[in-house]
């Protein structure tokens, strides 16, 4: 007898679990966007062409820029503070004051990265 899972969209995002379930989620897409890009990066080099150019230009504009830069510096600062955790078994007992200081790094880098990229990408 399996588990029934009939959860929408919606009353998964509206989930108040632990605090780490954000952090969970968002590094399993951090993870994703990086596969995402090596994917593409790569098939542009093999394939070449028209077909390479467009690849190219996926990757080269700023909104999926944007979406690269959040993957990989929310996937390390999350995985640092992962990693800091496991190595010091006592301090799982501030995980939520961790997860606060991740947050606390990862906003002030990502805003000032995304009004450059932003800035750049729309020629300002």
């Amino acid at each position: 007898m399996g588990l029934k899972r009939d959860v929408s969209l919606s009353t998964g995002l509206r989930y108040k679990g632990p605090a780490g379930y954000l952090t969970f989620i968002l590094h399993r897409i951090g993870g994703l966007g990086m596969g995402i890009f090596i994917t593409v990066h790569i098939l542009a080099a093999f394939i070449g062409g028209k077909t390479g150019a467009f690849l190219n230009g996926i990757y080269e504009n700023w909104a999926f820029q944007i979406f690269i830069f959040f993957s990989v510096l929310f996937h390390a600062i999350n995985g640092l503070r992962i990693t800091i955790l496991d190595l010091f078994p006592k301090l799982l007992d501030h995980q939520t004051e961790a997860i606060w200081v991740e947050w606390a790094v990862f906003i002030p880098i990502f805003t000032i990265a995304v009004y450059v990229i932003t800035s750049a990408g729309l020629g300002g």
